[in-house]
């Protein structure tokens, strides 16, 4: 596919334009953020038809908050660094003057008073909102679709899912709408679809970005910065990081401030994860990511084989995440369920069947399972894996035609353990299988070590090609 849709070599330059690039050039005034946003909005709309990215555009606001920008640069007084550089939110993150929707048929369409914490903070460095992403409803599924905005599809692929649940943001990312792209993971929904989407993403330490409203789903959901690369993932996880009250779950206690990238591979000890927790990993996805481990040993890393510390680990998750489907769709009655995806449904129904005893063990299984794994990333610097065991499968699907699995989680296994654990977790591109399809690196990093991942994703992808 090379008609300028599909590839993001032949968008408008100023589209596959980074965040530094940007500001050199809004410095120099040889650009201007009015231009940028013009033909970043203008990109989305063209993509918008056939891989359906976005729940709406923000083309006033967009235009009014690059002129200010403008204005800004042309004074000398910008408010950052990335003052100006567009950015896309997630339809679960709320932005002051946009309706959140949830990706949902049941959710209202009033405007919001208040922007989330994240938002706050890259509002205040002069970030400018394109537009909103496609989720799933409440994003509970780890592919993108909703009865409330349709199908979203795979840059690569449109026949294939873009996966989820912050599909839209990775598309927007893959094909130049925009260089910053709000997500959220809970079980892997930053990761997998930059996986599938051939991008770069990360989940933060749960509580580097503050969260509000907190999520329903608990404290297995983090928010994070999706991009095209490392660099770019970097500079917008430091834009949108920082303390909000708002945020219970980060107490008082800051995490240490996000370093600038120094990359580095020679003398690391890797981990290396194999065997997920459910389900089998895709031959032709075992052997690119075997290739890019190999790189790593040529280029001075010590890689040793990695197991889980732990077992039933996808019961654990289930019943974390089902009895937050239950709490969150608890507000709705019968008129509203018949207007909400049978699957989301299916999961709520388990997750209300729970007894406290059943949740309560499943939390101390769970506070077992991250001190191991806490206790294992102070024997390696870091641990990696295959990103998903399989690479995109058919739009429209929550597993692939013809696998017998039942749900999502059985083939994102390599994401959500991660969760449980609130560890950083970066993706990287790893390689394209045969049908052109990407297939990415998991690096996992102890907690608060976001930079130390961040920097050796960077190094990675200077080896990865």
């Amino acid at each position: 596919m090379n008609d300028g849709i599909h590839n993001l070599d032949q968008a408008d330059p100023l589209c596959r334009m980074g965040a530094a690039e940007l500001a050199d050039a809004y410095r120099s005034g040889s650009v201007s953020p009015v231009d940028v946003a013009r033909a970043c909005l203008a990109r989305a709309e063209q993509i918008d038809p056939v891989f359906n990215a976005f729940t709406f555009l923000d083309h006033e606001g967009a235009l009014e908050a690059a002129k200010a920008s403008e204005a800004r640069w042309a004074g000398g007084a910008p408010l950052s660094a990335v003052d100006g550089v567009p950015a896309t939110i997630k339809d679960i993150v709320w932005v002051k003057g946009w309706p959140a929707r949830f990706g949902s048929l049941v959710t209202g369409d009033e405007p919001l008073a208040e922007d989330a914490p994240s938002v706050r903070l890259m509002r205040a460095a002069g970030i400018v909102f394109l537009g909103q992403t496609t989720t799933p409803e409440f994003g509970w599924k780890a592919v993108t679709d909703s009865n409330a905005f349709g199908i979203t599809r795979n840059p690569h692929n449109p026949d294939m899912t873009s996966g989820g649940s912050s599909g839209g943001a990775a598309i927007a990312a893959a094909l130049g709408a925009g260089v910053f792209h709000l997500g959220s993971d809970g079980g892997g929904s930053i990761r997998i679809p930059s996986s599938f989407c051939g991008i770069t993403g990360i989940k933060p330490t749960f509580t580097r970005v503050p969260a509000y409203p907190a999520s329903a789903f608990g404290t297995v959901a983090h928010i994070g910065p999706m991009c095209r690369n490392a660099r770019d993932t970097s500079v917008m996880l430091t834009a949108m990081s920082g303390r909000d009250r708002r945020d219970w779950n980060q107490g008082e206690g800051n995490l240490a401030p996000l370093e600038d990238l120094t990359s580095t591979i020679r003398g690391s000890r890797i981990g290396y994860w194999t065997v997920p927790p459910a389900g089998k990993v895709d031959a032709e996805v075992a052997a690119l990511v075997d290739s890019q481990m190999n790189k790593l040993e040529a280029a001075g890393a010590s890689v040793e084989p990695f197991e889980l510390p732990a077992t039933d680990l996808l019961e654990t998750f289930h019943i974390h995440w089902f009895s937050g489907a239950a709490a969150r769709l608890a507000p709705y009655g019968p008129a509203e369920r018949e207007k909400i995806d049978p699957g989301l449904l299916e999961i709520a129904e388990k997750g209300a069947a729970y007894d406290a005893r059943t949740l309560v063990a499943a939390q101390v299984a769970r506070a077992e399972f991250g001190a191991k794994m806490d206790m294992a990333l102070a024997d390696f610097d870091f641990i990696l894996s295959p990103a998903v065991t399989i690479p995109a499968f058919g739009a429209g699907l929550e597993v692939p035609a013809g696998s017998g699995l039942e749900r999502w989680t059985e083939w994102a296994s390599f994401s959500f353990p991660i969760n449980l654990t609130q560890q950083p977790a970066g993706v990287v591109p790893g390689g394209k299988t045969a049908d052109g399809l990407p297939v990415g690196l998991q690096i996992v990093g102890a907690r608060g070590q976001d930079a130390k991942v961040l920097s050796f994703m960077d190094a990675i992808e200077g080896i990865a090609g």
